[in-house]
């Protein structure tokens, strides 16, 4: 390790605030201490030949695995997606640092970076619902709610997407990463979207809430079931609720912001 530049030497180049001041791309895992250890595990990848897109692969990997990680039944495999998707959140904030420290930067890198968030979070809905009908080989209702689910929460992640590429063909610039951008301008849906702050359900689809929330399903059927699937199956009708209140929300929110202006 000799040679190797401090963490705190490090850190102007691979966290600046361009980077820790995005209103909406830093997760706030990232926020809250994720960016405490990152620079550490970047500072170990340096002399390594991995590149940055390496790293990604690696968090496209463990996200993916966190869906996987649900078939095993009860706490252990609910506590290994958590894990798992904090490992994918932590190599998404060391695959940018060590970019930055490199300076290699590549449309491939975003594009993976992108991948990456998609595979977690079409995995995850899909794993739980085959958590919900009692494993692999029991698939039956709950597993196609499963993939209902993760279609709905994919389709409402594209939904910002479908902004950037409209922009571009529209021909205008690239939105400011301001949470300002995104307030809607008529008055009841800014007055919605402000009340959702108060219970984030929106929030529920990232592959880190995601498993969270698992995990405290899978704690009440522990504790509460008897080693039963009700507060899971539970959890599953929760969050398909959620994301057919959150989808038309989320469309006409687009609509009434300055996002396509």
């Amino acid at each position: 390790m000799t040679g190797l530049p401090s963490v705190a030497q490090m850190r102007p180049v691979t966290q600046p605030e361009t980077v820790t001041g995005r209103a909406a791309a830093e997760h706030w895992t990232a926020s809250l201490y994720l960016r405490r250890i990152s620079p550490y595990l970047t500072r170990l990848l340096i002399p390594t030949g991995i590149t940055p897109n390496g790293v990604t692969w690696l968090m496209i990997a463990s996200g993916g695995a966190a869906g996987a990680a649900l078939l095993v039944p009860g706490l252990p495999g609910a506590l290994l997606a958590v894990l798992l998707t904090q490992l994918q959140m932590l190599l998404d904030c060391s695959d940018g640092e060590l970019a930055r420290w490199r300076s290699s930067f590549s449309a491939t890198g975003i594009f993976l970076d992108k991948l990456g968030h998609y595979v977690a979070e079409m995995l995850i809905p899909l794993g739980l619902g085959i958590r919900a009908d009692g494993g692999p080989g029991s698939i039956g209702g709950w597993t196609a709610l499963g993939a209902l689910l993760a279609l709905l929460v994919i389709f409402n992640k594209s939904l910002n997407e479908m902004v950037h590429t409209s922009r571009a063909r529209a021909g205008l610039a690239p939105l400011a990463d301001k949470a300002a951008v995104g307030v809607p301008t008529r008055a009841g849906i800014a007055r919605l979207r402000s009340m959702a702050r108060f219970v984030p359900f929106h929030r529920a689809f990232h592959s880190v809430e995601l498993t969270l929330l698992v995990l405290v399903a899978a704690l009440a059927d522990a504790t509460l079931d008897g080693g039963g699937l009700a507060a899971t199956r539970l959890l599953m009708a929760a969050l398909l609720a959620a994301v057919l209140i959150t989808v038309p929300g989320h469309v006409a929110a687009i609509l009434t912001s300055s996002r396509l202006r």
